[in-house]
């Protein structure tokens, strides 16, 4: 797949309650075929177990191709009848790795996650078990630039590459650093010059400026976007580069806002959870706050299209 898909590649990052099947597709209409999905993370021992509720979680329409599912777990064995499960049953275009979440109930000692950044053996392991499947889908791997220094990325990185891995996404901070701090693209530009297979840049990309800044600083072979894309899914669009930050009418803001929260309430039989997006798809435009205060407790697609009639035109 990897192979096929125009450089610079764009990602949308998987994230968790957030890159889920409403908002996945409004994406993909926003965009169009500019961009590859990662799906949010799921649980390999609940595929393993048929756990419904993770099984819907990678459902998807065939309108979001190219997508690819992320997994996450600990035992190489389990995680490869995962992604074969995943691949058989749902048909995806590739299977991601999550060797990066830096939350504790995931990257605990001896589980997943960014733990997995510690324990280089079970890391290859994983991948050489997936690799070792044949599951005839590109498998990936995203991680960080290291557990508490920076530069263990450097050693790491090479390991997932020899140990067969396809493509490599890399967060420039460290699993110490959260969130916090800038993202490294230096680092991940020296990444760059010591693997051959391609490496996608993440990390502090909010606009599309940060998109052609980051492809120079890094050299990498794309970029993935994670909370730039949230309330904003006009960020994957193909534009010329001087024309990259077109101001987006409120009209057209408000047009998406409900056709999501159409989707959202088709999948989920309610718009609850879709409370989160509304405040990014609305963050820093002015004559807001009382708005916001009501936006948060919606429930329904026509309490929020009453809600959005009273936006300052």
């Amino acid at each position: 797949m990897w192979k096929k898909i125009k450089k610079p590649i764009l990602a949308l990052a998987p994230m968790t309650d957030y890159t889920d099947g409403p908002f996945c597709s409004i994406a993909r209409q926003i965009a169009g075929s500019s961009f590859v999905i990662f799906r949010e993370m799921v649980s390999a021992e609940a595929i393993v177990r048929g756990n419904e509720k993770t099984l819907r979680m990678c459902e998807f329409d065939d309108v979001e191709r190219p997508i690819v599912q992320q997994i996450f777990g600990s035992d190489p064995g389990r995680m490869a009848q995962t992604a074969q499960i995943v691949v058989d049953k749902f048909k995806t275009d590739g299977i991601d790795i999550n060797m990066g979440c830096p939350v504790p109930k995931i990257a605990k000692k001896g589980h997943a996650g960014a733990d997995l950044m510690r324990d280089h053996d079970r890391a290859v392991a994983i991948v050489k078990a997936l690799k070792k499947a044949n599951l005839g889908v590109p498998v990936s791997v995203k991680t960080r630039l290291g557990w508490s220094r920076d530069d263990e990325i450097l050693e790491f990185a090479p390991k997932l590459e020899e140990a067969g891995v396809d493509l490599i996404t890399i967060h420039g901070r460290t699993k110490k650093q959260g969130y916090s701090g800038e993202a490294n693209w230096e680092r991940i530009g020296e990444v760059k010059t010591k693997i051959k297979i391609p490496v996608i840049a993440n990390g502090d990309v909010r606009s599309r400026g940060d998109v052609e800044r980051c492809l120079e600083i890094t050299g990498a072979d794309g970029v993935m976007i994670g909370r730039g894309a949230l309330g904003n899914p006009w960020i994957f669009k193909k534009l010329p580069i001087t024309n990259y930050q077109l101001p987006i009418s409120l009209e057209e803001r408000i047009d998406v806002v409900l056709r999501h929260a159409n989707l959202h309430e088709k999948y989920y039989g309610n718009i609850i959870s879709l409370r989160k997006h509304l405040i990014y798809y609305f963050k820093g435009l002015p004559g807001m706050k009382m708005i916001k205060q009501e936006l948060v407790k919606v429930s329904t697609v026509g309490e929020l299209e009453s809600i959005l009639q009273k936006i300052p035109r």
